[in-house]
């Protein structure tokens, strides 16, 4: 997509202020936008995520709302790889995000994420400094029990290896690393 395009779809956007229509809204408005043909590119797609979501998302102090929550799930239905790399990507790069943001994207990694795009999330997590705020992250990827490739399998070992040091007290790491030696048993070398 051209640069005209994406100034453009980030114009209307701003123009009809999606960012902060009401969420039973926005709900319909991500409804509408699965019903499209043809589907929308990558790039529009990361646009849009971001415009719906990203403030909405980032200034939770509170569970997100049953709409919003639908929204969401609607919109990871069909575009959660361009999801995934604005929004988690997002949440996981602001240091000073709050347990509502954790809790958020577990629950998508639990309940709306493909294999690929749960593989994606893992991937962002272990490119960042580990940390308490994300164990539960890592956690809700192995709940779902995904074959992960070797290289994002021996990254995920590396890392619990390498930070094991800093979580010498982490109720949370002793579960995640318990959890990698039952699920994945035999991988372990």
């Amino acid at each position: 997509p051209c640069l005209l395009c994406c100034l453009q779809l980030e114009g209307l956007c701003s123009f009809l202020q999606l960012s902060t229509c009401p969420e039973h809204l926005l709900v319909h408005f991500c409804r509408w936008l699965l019903a499209l043909s043809p589907d929308l590119s990558y790039t529009s797609a990361a646009i849009l995520a971001e415009q719906l979501f990203l403030r909405r998302v980032l200034s939770l102090s509170q569970p997100p709302s049953r709409h919003l929550m639908a929204a969401l799930a609607s919109f990871c239905s069909k575009y959660s790889q361009p999801f995934c790399r604005v929004l988690v990507a997002a949440v996981l790069r602001e240091p000073g995000q709050g347990i509502e943001q954790t809790k958020l994207v577990c629950e998508l990694v639990e309940e709306c994420l493909e294999p690929d795009c749960v593989q994606l999330v893992l991937s962002q997590v272990l490119e960042v400094p580990l940390s308490e705020k994300l164990l539960p992250v890592v956690q809700a990827v192995l709940g779902r029990q995904e074959v992960l490739p070797p290289k994002l399998f021996d990254l995920l070992i590396l890392t619990l290896c390498r930070q094991a040091s800093a979580f010498t007290t982490s109720l949370n790491y002793t579960k995640l690393v318990t959890a990698v030696l039952t699920i994945y048993q035999s991988q372990v070398r």
